[in-house]
């Protein structure tokens, strides 16, 4: 009697080839490690260009009768006395919104004076229409708690999949979103760009997109562990992400499209929240595959762990 076995392709057509992702995984899994060691240097060397938002700070928006540049703007406020201030607009040329440090010489309940004073350009009215003042207290309040939200999502999403498919699976996909934080934030500490609460919503919807991707490819390394016997570990996950490969490419191009749309058309206000979503997306994608599924495969990820086992009192006796 011969014994059965899987063809090569899984029974899928002969014309529908399986990648061998996993063939380059270590050298994956190296440039992953030095990007995560370059980030952490960055952050830690040059630290994070904070916005007002952390550090507490001064925000006002600004309401002209007609067009203006924000260059003007800038030197109306700095020939007034005020340091360091930020101008941009906020979806027209009429529109700005004005962000600076505390101004020590300056008190709260004068400020809506003074900066109205100081941005009359001539022959153009400005008038102060929203002020928010944001204490240095209030700032690092603001930090603390958004570190400790990020915290707090990787160790639920590390419960949530362990429970949904399997605890070596979950360890991959926490240190896929690990990497992807780490990555995302070594780019704006390298690059110093402005690190506000827009980039930190960016940040918790790449753990959202990142981890949704790992979802749909475990869960298709879930359901290829239990239909496919007679296999390698490796060729299921290959076959599993060959499979997923064209959901993850509309996805990704899809979110893509949309915030390449924010970054051109959504002004000012958009612009850091759809750069860090826009290289979160990229590294996001990578991770799923060369993190999280590499380390799941790593830990000895095999078809037992998707297996209920029977325990021996529930089975079935033979009667003689």
């Amino acid at each position: 009697m011969t014994e059965n076995t899987q063809p090569k392709q899984y029974g899928r057509p002969d014309n529908e080839r399986i990648i061998p992702f996993m063939k380059i995984a270590k050298p994956a899994a190296i440039i992953s490690i030095l990007l995560t060691i370059a980030s952490i240097f960055f952050i830690s060397t040059k630290g994070l260009n904070l916005g007002l938002d952390f550090t507490g700070g001064i925000a006002a928006e600004l309401n002209y009768s007609q067009p203006v540049k924000s260059s003007d703007v800038t030197s109306a406020l700095t020939q007034a006395g005020f340091k360091d201030p930020v101008v941009q607009t906020l979806g027209s040329d009429r529109d700005l919104m004005v962000r600076m440090p505390v101004q020590k010489d300056v008190e709260a309940e004068d400020l809506t004076k003074a900066i109205t004073s100081a941005a009359q350009l001539p022959g153009n009215k400005a008038e102060v229409s929203k002020m928010d003042v944001v204490g240095g207290q209030v700032g690092n309040e603001l930090y603390v708690r958004s570190a400790g939200a990020v915290g707090l999502a990787l160790i639920l999403m590390l419960v949530y999949v362990t429970i949904r498919f399997e605890f070596k699976l979950a360890m991959g996909a926490v240190l896929s979103l690990f990497h992807d934080i780490i990555v995302t934030i070594g780019i704006f500490a390298m690059m110093q760009w402005p690190f506000d609460l827009t980039v930190l919503a960016a940040l918790l919807a790449i753990i959202g997109f990142s981890l949704n991707d790992n979802i749909v490819v475990s869960d298709r390394i879930r359901e290829n562990f239990r239909k496919i016997r007679g296999a390698e570990p490796l060729e299921v996950v290959n076959s599993a992400l060959t499979e997923t490969l064209r959901r993850t490419i509309h996805t990704s191009m899809t979110l893509l499209l949309v915030v390449v749309a924010m970054m051109v058309l959504g002004g000012d206000g958009l612009k850091w929240f759809s750069v860090a979503m826009f290289v979160g997306v990229f590294v996001g994608t990578y991770s799923s595959i060369y993190i999280g599924t590499a380390f799941a495969l790593w830990r000895g990820l095999n078809r037992q762990d998707f297996i209920v086992q029977v325990k021996p009192e529930f089975e079935e006796e033979e009667i003689p």
